[in-house]
């Protein structure tokens, strides 16, 4: 080796040393030959220990089996392999050291796998390359749990926690299309508070959207995770029942109702005012024509059960 050889070569392992990234260079037999700074100052293992030692030995809880089917693609197909923290949060179980407290406690690692050729071209060894890419990795989450969490603001009705009405309207008209499909059963309930004007002439505003709120806990309370319900407007409430024919939307509806007339909000001068609702059903079947002819027929049967001496449910007649 000349003096210039010479010299490349110990720039080259200074900038190994030096870098901000972990270097590890492993033969066929997952032997270490390369462990630099970076992997020594993150695993506490100098690199004289680590030199010769099975990269599996030196760090016992690494996915053997997923890391050797790596090696194995570059060893065979001479490419780089990538693989980023969304795939896999880490490859090397370092802990986490940053100046500011996050609530993870390890590093997230972007890592590639690439080949070494010798003299005869042949892949003899690869080189893992280990970037730190923690504080990106958590702005991403950060950002992403914001976006969730604006859309469900977006999604929602303040007052009720329930679907806002124009996203239940979408859903309603995805469940629509999702049943023409399937003809899997699903109904459709519509009710709303009987006499809420009066509450809000008599009791106020304040206790009014108190009774919204009361109407709205107990519909959550006994509805399922599947069933989807919203807020259609003003005192208005919506529910699509998903697998569920008329007498299983009966059994919901008469149960809602009596829950809802079993309780009271506390009014103007400690009075206990009560609520009652009236509801209206319409199972989905083949004549109904569109989703629009579907909400109109739940919509016909609540005025019946308004117009009917309210408090009651009604169900739309095919």
């Amino acid at each position: 080796m000349d003096a210039d050889d010479f010299k490349e070569l110990h720039w080259l392992l200074d900038v190994i040393q030096s870098s901000n990234i972990g270097i590890v260079v492993l033969n066929r037999t997952l032997e270490v030959e390369v462990f630099n700074r970076f992997m020594q100052a993150h695993s506490g293992i100098s690199s004289e220990r680590a030199m010769g030692h099975a990269i599996t030995e030196l760090f016992p809880d690494l996915p053997e089996q997923w890391l050797w089917r790596r090696m194995q693609t570059v060893f065979e197909l001479g490419i780089p392999v990538y693989t980023t923290w969304e795939e896999r949060p880490y490859l090397f179980r370092f802990p986490l050291h940053l100046p500011i407290h996050y609530d993870v406690d390890m590093m997230y690692q972007n890592v590639m796998f690439v080949p070494l050729r010798a003299s005869n071209d042949k892949v003899e060894r690869v080189g893992i390359v280990v970037h730190d890419v923690t504080e990106s990795a958590l702005a991403r989450q950060a950002l992403e749990a914001t976006r969730a969490e604006l859309l469900q603001v977006s999604r929602t009705d303040r007052l009720t926690n329930l679907w806002s009405r124009g996203y239940w309207e979408e859903r309603f008209r995805e469940e629509w299309q999702r049943a023409q499909r399937t003809g899997e059963k699903v109904t459709l309930v519509m009710f709303d508070i009987d006499h809420f004007k009066l509450v809000n002439d008599t009791y106020g505003h304040p206790t009014g959207d108190e009774g919204i709120r009361l109407v709205s806990r107990m519909l959550r309370e006994n509805s399922r995770d599947i069933d989807i319900c919203g807020r259609y407007g003003g005192e208005e409430f919506v529910a699509i029942l998903l697998d569920t024919d008329t007498a299983g939307a009966e059994i919901f509806c008469e149960r809602l109702r009596t829950a809802v007339e079993a309780q009271s909000v506390l009014g103007p001068n400690q009075q206990m005012v009560k609520f009652t609702i009236s509801l209206g059903i319409s199972e989905l079947h083949g004549n109904i024509e569109s989703a629009n002819s579907w909400l109109e027929r739940a919509d016909k049967a609540l005025y019946r059960a308004k117009t009917g001496g309210r408090n009651q449910t009604q169900i739309f007649d095919v």
